[in-house]
């Protein structure tokens, strides 16, 4: 999928990165990559690490459009979508309401089984009553997220109602709203999207209890599989899967899916990114070289979908 640009299209190009989230660390080594192949390639490119003077500096110099790496609360959730959209510059990635939506895991699960897409089965947490009930009725083992963060912080897997309390207070501490969904034992895949074509899976494999923080960002012996491992037909199932759970959520321009397989070969969506990570350790550049493109040509191939008018 290969293509060449003519650069001096995209014009003056900010690179929005940082943020205050709690994933703001992975956005400054994102944005300072993306920044960094986006020169290599002669865009005129500048970065903004996004703070409260965020529109101030907007407005203070000529922006022809915006590369977003913020990841999580502030950048991946519609907000600064929905700011560029008021100031008339183009970006990069989802609009404002596939941001939100996919950045909400709780309202994602709902729009998925609406449309009859298979996620584990889930449960609120707001009161302790509610780890009670989840308890009861979902069984363990489970697992616990912050409803809206990324990177898997705030994520625990329990076993047993205690456990489930506890990792309750913690996901708290991130997002008021806890989503408490059943384990799921098997392999995981990560699928990619990129300009409306499913980039080739990759599986997962951590020594970990799960693809947690450190698994993601800082362990040198996560293991990752492309290809995939998985028969021609079940590979098959599992794109199209991704292409629907993404066009169920509105979801444009490049995204990841993550998706478990259990025993019986069924597969069951958690969740997509709409802003992935871009650091060295991240998926999508590596499901991008598996399909011919280099670090830059996937910078550029992004950027290119900002000179297209959103649907």
């Amino acid at each position: 999928m290969s293509q060449s640009f003519d650069v001096t299209a995209f014009g003056r190009v900010a690179v929005l990165y940082g943020g205050r989230s709690a994933e703001r660390e992975v956005s400054l080594k994102s944005g300072a990559a993306v920044l960094a192949a986006l020169q290599e390639a002669g865009v005129d490119a500048f970065a903004i690490d996004v703070g409260d003077d965020l529109l101030k500096r907007l407005c203070e110099q000529p922006i022809d459009r915006a590369f977003i790496v913020l990841h999580g609360r502030g950048g991946e959730d519609g907000t600064v979508q929905g700011l560029l959209e008021c100031a008339g510059i183009p970006y990069t990635g989802s609009g404002v309401l596939a941001s939100a939506l996919a950045m909400d895991k709780l309202r994602t699960k709902q729009i998925w089984q609406s449309v009859g897409l298979p996620t584990p089965r889930h449960a609120a947490l707001v009161t302790a009553e509610d780890c009670h009930v989840a308890a009861e009725q979902l069984g363990f083992p489970l697992i616990v997220k912050p409803a809206s963060e990324g990177s898997s912080i705030g994520m625990a897997k329990v076993d047993d109602l205690a456990s489930l309390l506890a990792a309750w207070q913690e996901a708290r501490r991130f997002d008021a709203q806890v989503l408490v969904e059943q384990w799921v034992s098997g392999p995981e895949f990560t699928i990619a999207m990129l300009a409306g074509e499913v980039l080739p899976p990759i599986r997962l494999g951590t020594s970990h209890a799960f693809y947690d923080y450190e698994a993601k960002y800082h362990s040198n012996d996560t293991q990752y599989q492309i290809p995939c491992g998985l028969a021609a037909e079940k590979e098959a199932e599992l794109r199209d899967l991704t292409a629907r759970a993404c066009q169920s959520l509105g979801v444009s321009g490049w995204g990841r899916a993550d998706v478990m397989q259990d025993a019986q070969g069924q597969f069951w969506l958690l969740e997509v990114n709409t802003v992935p990570g871009m650091t060295d350790h991240s998926l999508v550049p590596m499901a991008a070289r598996a399909a011919g493109l280099d670090f830059t040509a996937l910078v550029l191939t992004i950027l290119a979908g900002t000179l297209q008018a959103r649907g």
